[in-house]
Formats: structure tokens, C-alpha cells, sequence
């Protein structure tokens, strides 16, 4: 037996909770290349290990926990993981990734992936280790947050286990529950709830198993490389006020969704600012595990409730819902944090829900836009499940698809999951990236506002050339979210593809070209959309809701925004073509020792 690249074990760890029994696959040399880890090696295990056609929250569904070869080395940013598994929000794929020591503990028990399946008779801790697997009563952490049940599990087997958690929503398989760690959220998706379906409450591991460097000493010249350039202009703004200095940024190109999308500004939002916030209610700032930037910026509101504030968790529960007032929002960020809740689709889902208060299509007449009171009530109602809150439980989709009545064209999301904070009509290379990306609306593996945001398009009339700008950038989260790098350190790589070559050759041993990883890249976007297509996905899905089509939204100077259907069309035309899809997006499938797999 052939002894596994550098950085990986070239196995993976399967734990069915439901007899307890356990077993390692061997992950061959050629599937670790080809996939690299985090996302593009999730997408692989889903596909092979998930029958098709299954229900997200089945017993027999997967769920992964996916590291990569750079967690446990030096380089900065790099202890994280990827959760992969069937969203039960999207009924697609859906994969999370997520900054903490789990990254480190579970990489360390000797295995590149972790991979739970079935269902625990009771509720269940699952503890894994160099040793084995132990399967343990969760009864008492029952109802718990996520952070006070993973502090409960440590206190209980000892300091050094590291655990994922779940709260009151993923109990309670609210579809768009998170998983949490170390204060950290494997946020969307759902993936909170694919856990509770199995009746786990917690994931916990710990281990001191490091995989062999290829060539150590190059590692560590390229780690100290890294770090140094980590500190520099590109990740200045993530340090200085965190990506919530996005708010005031986006308002000012009428860019910022507000409530529901029926406006791009919101008048009220200095009050929000980083700049006022930080001012005012800031407590803390803190740092991933081994990360060198430290974007994590902690406001308290008035109450003395604390908050990892970040862009979207306050555009989806102020703007968005209306809301003005710092305290309110900082509590429902915090109250969000301790149900379990995704924070965009909690708040996308709210929103459509108070709109259609506003339009008389729900008889909820305490939930409207700007109550900061109602907004925090109806966040307990849906990690409880009770009154409205059972209903907007499912997300916005299924919510729509039950009141009727013209709901679903103002409901915001793509093929289930509630869209991030960015204005389509205005940043149209994102209004593609958020049609066509295979997790739905998302702006971290479509990252397309880059292309808006650099001023070399016009952002607000999509073309050809923001079809390009739009893959590109598809391509390089494909990469970062498999390696696994955080995206708040693409800004310091001028040849990105060349360089991660380079960080990832002296790991594994590979002789490994930019090239080479460009063609990964688009490997891992066609085995994505290729499970999707197993799972019933259409053409159709590809697309906005009928509200960003219709209506235009305001620029300055009496001037509007539109993105007519027909612009769209095209661009996804163009998209396919590009993406080498047939013309109703399908890839072309091929069989190889991998499995079948798309043909990049």
C-alpha cells in the first residue's frame, strides 16, 4: 500500500449513529487530486455516498465534515473545514465552511473526512478520536445553544475535545438551522438540521495524528510569506471594521436590499454603520484559529447582549426587515446565534413575511416592517416552531408555495436559499452569479460583486464580458473553498491559481500547475451542478424571482435600474456556452475511475 500524498490520511471516517457502526474508506490518490478537499471533496463523498433522490433529512442521507491538506499547517487562515451534505432547505447540494479548532481536532484523528449517517435511538454526542468512536447520551444538553452544549460536552469528557453543535432549531429541523463551533457557523443551507434529523446533538473530536510534509522547509517559507502579506492594504478594512463597513458603502451605490428588496437604500442606515457601531457598542476583537487577520469584530447592545457582527447578519435582520435601531438588531443577531438560525435566511424569510402582512396575504398584523420588538418575537416563533413561526420555519420558498397568491414573486431566493446582501438590478454580474450558482443565492461561491464592485463594467447593464468576470470568479472560490483558504485573502494574490499551485506542491509532493488548478476549478463547479441535475435541478431553477425582472429600483439623479428577463437570459445563455453546458445547462458526463464525472 502506497503511502498518501502529503497532507492528506487518503481516508475517510463513516459513522452511522444508528447501530453505531463504523468504517474507513480508502479516498484514492487520484480523487484527493482531483477534488482537494473542503467543498470539492464534499461534493465527491455526497455523490457517492448519497443515494439519489433522498430526502435531506432521511437516516441514509450523508452529512460531512471535509478538512484539506493545508489544515494543521502553518499557513494562515487555514484551519477550517467544509460540512457537505443535501440542503433540506434547497433540496441541492449544499456545502458550509467554517473557521475553528473542530478543523484542526478532526483533521487530527487521522482522517480527511468524517462522514455521519443514519439516526441515533436517542439524543447523541458523537465522540470521535485517534481511538475510536464512542456514541454517548446527549439527553441532558437537550434544548441547550450551541455554544453552551459544546462547553457542556467539554466540561463533561475533557478540554481537549472540540465540538460542532446545534441549538434549539436544529432539534427542531428548522431547514435553515446552522451548526456551530467555537463561536463559529457552518451557516447555510440547512446543514443544522440534517444533523438533528440524525438525532445528534454534537460532533466532538479530538486528536494529535499530523499527515506528513512533502517538503517541510518550503512550507514554512511559504506560510511566513503568506502571513506577511496578510497583514498588508488588501485585509486592512477586515481588521479595521470588518466586513460590516460594507453597509454604509452599499447604500451609497443603492445597493443595499432593503425591505424585501423593494427599495436598494435605506435611510436609517448610519445608525447601523460600523463606524457608529464601533464607536458605541464595541467590545472585542477576536481571530479564527490560525489566523493572522482577526476580522471578527464583537458589539454589545445596551442590554449587554454580545455579537459577531458581521455585513450580512445585519443587512438581513436591519435593512432588510426594516429595522433602524442598533440594540434591536444586535439582539436578534445574538438571538439568532442561540437558536441556531442563518441569519440571511432568517432574515429574508421575515421580510417576505412582513411584506406580505403589508399586502393582506397574512393575517399576522403584529409583524411588520421596522419592528425591531416583532422582529426578535418571530425569531423565537421559528426556532420553536410555534405560531407563524412554524410556517416560516420551511423558508421563504415553501412558505410562499403555501399562502399563494402571488407570494412566491417577491420571495427572495434562489432555488431555495434567501439571497445575500447585494442589490441584483444594480450589480448584474451578481445577479448572474446568484442565478446560476449551484448552492443558490449565495455570495460565497459566486463572488461575482467582485466584478461589479472593481469599476471596470457597468455594473447596473449586464454583458458578455460580466458573464467572464462572473465564472472567473466562480472558479477562484472553487479552489479557496477546497484547499481551504478564507476568501478575505484573495485580495493578496496577484496570480492566484500559480500561487496556490504553490502553496499546495510543497505539501503534497505534486508537481501541480496554476493550469492545472484552473481545471480542478472547473471540475468541482460541473460536479456540483452534475449532483444537482441527479437531484431534479432544471434550467428553470437557474433564475431570479420575478420581482428583480419586473420592477426597477432607483439610482441617483432620477434614474433607475432595470434587469429585464431578456438580459438575463442571455447572460445565462452565455454562462452555459462558456461552462461548456448544453443549452439547458446540463454537463456532459463521463465515466472514469473516479466514478462518472462531469467533463471540465
Amino acid at each position: 500500500m502506497t503511502s498518501p500524498p502529503g497532507g492528506y490520511f487518503g481516508q475517510a471516517l463513516l459513522v452511522d449513529v444508528s447501530e453505531g457502526d463504523v468504517r474507513r474508506v480508502p479516498l484514492p490518490d487520484g480523487v484527493l487530486r482531483e477534488y482537494l478537499g473542503g467543498a470539492g471533496l464534499g461534493t465527491w463523498l455526497s455523490t457517492e455516498l448519497g443515494p439519489a433522490g433522498i430526502d435531506p433529512l432521511d437516516p441514509a442521507a450523508p452529512l460531512s465534515f471535509v478538512f484539506s491538506p493545508l489544515v494543521g499547517t502553518p499557513l494562515t487562515t487555514s484551519a477550517k473545514f467544509a460540512v457537505v451534505a443535501k440542503s433540506p432547505l434547497t433540496g441541492l447540494l449544499t456545502d458550509a465552511l467554517a473557521s475553528s479548532h473542530f478543523a484542526i481536532s478532526g483533521k487530527f484523528t487521522g482522517h480527511d473526512a468524517i462522514v455521519i449517517t443514519g439516526r441515533a435511538a436517542g439524543p447523541t454526542h458523537v465522540l470521535i478520536s485517534e481511538e475510536g468512536v464512542e456514541l454517548v447520551d446527549a439527553t441532558p444538553e437537550l434544548g441547550l445553544s450551541a455554544t453552551a452544549a459544546e462547553e457542556a460536552v467539554r466540561e463533561k469528557y475533557g478540554r481537549r475535545w472540540r465540538a460542532a453543535s446545534i441549538g434549539v432549531a436544529g432539534e427542531r429541523q428548522v431547514r435553515y438551522a446552522t451548526m456551530s463551533h467555537d463561536g463559529r457557523h457552518a451557516g447555510r443551507g440547512g446543514l443544522g438540521a440534517v444533523l438533528g434529523a440524525k438525532n445528534v446533538k454534537c460532533v466532538a473530536v479530538q486528536g494529535s495524528r499530523r499527515s506528513e510534509l512533502a517538503d517541510r522547509a518550503a512550507v514554512l517559507a511559504a506560510a511566513k510569506d503568506l502571513r506577511n502579506r496578510s497583514f498588508g492594504p488588501a485585509t486592512a478594512k477586515y481588521r479595521e471594521l470588518g466586513t460590516l463597513s460594507n453597509l454604509l458603502a452599499f447604500n451609497a451605490i443603492n445597493t443595499l436590499p432593503t425591505r424585501n428588496f423593494q427599495s436598494s437604500t435605506f435611510a436609517e442606515a448610519p445608525a447601523l454603520s460600523a463606524e457608529d457601531l464601533a464607536e458605541s457598542r464595541s467590545v472585542a476583537r477576536s481571530t479564527c484559529a490560525s489566523c493572522s487577520i482577526g476580522c471578527e469584530h464583537i458589539y454589545a447592545s445596551k442590554s449587554g447582549k454580545k455579537a459577531r457582527v458581521e455585513y450580512e447578519n445585519v443587512f438581513a435582520l436591519g435593512p432588510m426587515c426594516g429595522v433602524s435601531d442598533p440594540d434591536q438588531v444586535l439582539e436578534a443577531s445574538a438571538r439568532c446565534d442561540e437558536l441556531g438560525l442563518d441569519t440571511i435566511s432568517a432574515g429574508g424569510t421575515i421580510a417576505w413575511a412582513m411584506e406580505c402582512v403589508d399586502r393582506g396575504l397574512l393575517d399576522v398584523p403584529w409583524l411588520r416592517f421596522g419592528d425591531g420588538a416583532a422582529l426578535l418575537r418571530v425569531l423565537d416563533e421559528i426556532g420553536e416552531r410555534t405560531g407563524i413561526g412554524k410556517l416560516l420555519a420551511q423558508g421563504s420558498r415553501s412558505a410562499a408555495e403555501v399562502v399563494g397568491q402571488g407570494s412566491s414573486a417577491f420571495a427572495p431566493h434562489v432555488k431555495g436559499l434567501e439571497m445575500p446582501g447585494y442589490e441584483p438590478r444594480t450589480m448584474q454580474s451578481m445577479a448572474l452569479g446568484l442565478a446560476v450558482n449551484a448552492r443558490g443565492a449565495d455570495h460565497n461561491r459566486s463572488g461575482a460583486y467582485e466584478a461589479d464592485l472593481a469599476g471596470g463594467l457597468d455594473r447596473v447593464h449586464g454583458t458578455d464580458e460580466h458573464v467572464r468576470a462572473a465564472i472567473e470568479t466562480e472558479d477562484r472560490a472553487a479552489v479557496m473553498d477546497s484547499l481551504i483558504l478564507c476568501k478575505f485573502l484573495r485580495g493578496v494574490f496577484t496570480e492566484p491559481f500559480e500561487e496556490w499551485a504553490g502553496l499546495l506542491g510543497p505539501i503534497t509532493g505534486w508537481d501541480i500547475t496554476g493550469t492545472e488548478l484552473r481545471e480542478t476549478a472547473q471540475r468541482i463547479v460541473l460536479a456540483k451542478r452534475a449532483f444537482n441535475l441527479r437531484e431534479g435541478w432544471t434550467a428553470a431553477d437557474d433564475w431570479l424571482p420575478e420581482r428583480f425582472l419586473d420592477d426597477s429600483v432607483e439610482l441617483d439623479s432620477g434614474r433607475t435600474a432595470t434587469l429585464p428577463a431578456e438580459r438575463l437570459r442571455a447572460m445565462i445563455d452565455t454562462y452555459y456556452a462558456e461552462r461548456g453546458l448544453d443549452q439547458h445547462g446540463r454537463p456532459q458526463l463521463v465515466q472514469t475511475d473516479s466514478g462518472t464525472e462531469p467533463t471540465p
